[in-house]
């Protein structure tokens, strides 16, 4: 998760400026085998969605590698990563209802932790866009090693703060440095506001309100695809520790949904909040952090003003826990998102990539 780029730039190059004028979906089920066989991966997954539905759904191969168990339409696959993006939606929730603030100081926010004064100008915005000088590998790999212990993951996420804002930030501030510890923390800041774990108040706000009956977290279980270990591609067992990273990390990456029911969150981008969000809140979302590369969101990496998208901005996302690999696309000028799922990680990136760019010939450019 920590070495994953998550800004799918690459998907903004070698695409023609000028391709399919009509969204063609003739030979998307061939397409989606043929990447799938030749990234050697048990199943890939994809979709399109507007703001009306999904345009087109595809999956193709099996839900364990050497079974013979297909996956299905329905599936729920592991987002990894692109949890970030629902934790920022979340607090624009808290924010309309009056119950917090974009500009929230940490040492308010943490007011019940011993908060070193180099923190004082740092704000739960800067936490959201990755520049708030928390550098990961300066608190995660100790922080990891705890963070399987019995303790309560809202504790296990005040540890982690405790760390990290009781010393000076190891980085510097405005500058981007992709950091999941930034999002445990704004995980734990979330529950000093509703006093609830993050996981609780992410369904009453996220999950129940937009009808994401399949979401959840860490790896699905029951009659769905299992994600899959190292070049060797073995399957995990979601039932085992090891099958996803541990919960208290939940904020920053733990989210699994079905397709449909993601493309429902991701529908909020397209919609003008959809009833759910307000279009103030969408542009605090959407809004990337101070001049800088990359282009970083509330839990979106934004692109700029790409062909395939006619110059207007795209919002972009990886997400993997190196089990399962998902990818996300929006660009709301086009009313259109992207989709893009595996149960493996690095041997899927091919075919992740491979279908990026035939998704935005077909039906973006």
């Amino acid at each position: 998760m920590n070495r994953r780029a998550l800004l799918v730039a690459a998907a903004a190059t070698g695409v023609a400026s000028a391709v399919q004028a009509q969204p063609d979906t003739d030979g998307m089920a061939d397409l989606l085998d043929h990447l799938r066989s030749e990234a050697g991966i048990p199943a890939l997954g994809g979709a399109v969605v507007t703001p009306d539905g999904i345009a087109w759904l595809g999956v193709t191969g099996v839900r364990q590698s050497g079974g013979s168990d297909p996956v299905t339409s329905t599936d729920r696959w592991h987002l990894g990563s692109n949890t970030k993006a629902m934790t920022a939606a979340l607090y624009a929730r808290l924010v309309e209802q009056g119950r917090a603030s974009w500009d929230a100081p940490l040492r308010d926010l943490f007011a019940d932790l011993t908060v070193d004064p180099t923190w004082d100008a740092v704000t739960i915005g800067h936490l959201f866009r990755h520049r708030a000088g928390i550098l990961d590998p300066a608190v995660m790999p100790v922080w990891m090693m705890t963070a399987w212990g019995d303790a309560d993951v809202s504790e296990l996420r005040s540890s982690l703060a405790r760390t990290v804002l009781g010393a000076p930030p190891a980085g510097e501030l405005d500058r981007f440095a992709y950091s999941n510890a930034g999002y445990i923390l704004a995980g734990a800041a979330i529950e000093r506001l509703t006093g609830a774990p993050w996981e609780t108040t992410l369904r009453q706000e996220v999950f129940e309100p937009l009808g994401l009956t399949s979401a959840g977290f860490a790896a699905p279980t029951g009659d769905n695809a299992w994600g899959h270990q190292g070049a060797g591609l073995r399957p995990k067992d979601p039932a085992v520790r090891g099958s996803d990273n541990p919960p208290a990390l939940g904020p920053a990456g733990t989210a699994h949904a079905s397709m449909q029911d993601y493309a429902r969150f991701l529908r909020v981008f397209l919609n003008g909040g959809d009833g759910w969000l307000s279009t103030d809140s969408l542009a605090v979302l959407t809004a990337p952090g101070p001049q800088g590369s990359p282009a970083y969101a509330c839990g979106w990496g934004v692109i700029t003003g790409p062909a395939w998208t006619g110059g207007a901005p795209a919002l972009t996302h990886d997400g993997s826990n190196t089990l399962w690999l998902a990818r996300a696309v929006v660009v709301p000028a086009k009313s259109t998102a992207l989709i893009c799922v595996a149960n493996a990680a690095d041997p899927a990136e091919s075919a992740i990539q491979g279908l990026t760019r035939s998704l935005i010939e077909r039906f973006l450019a």
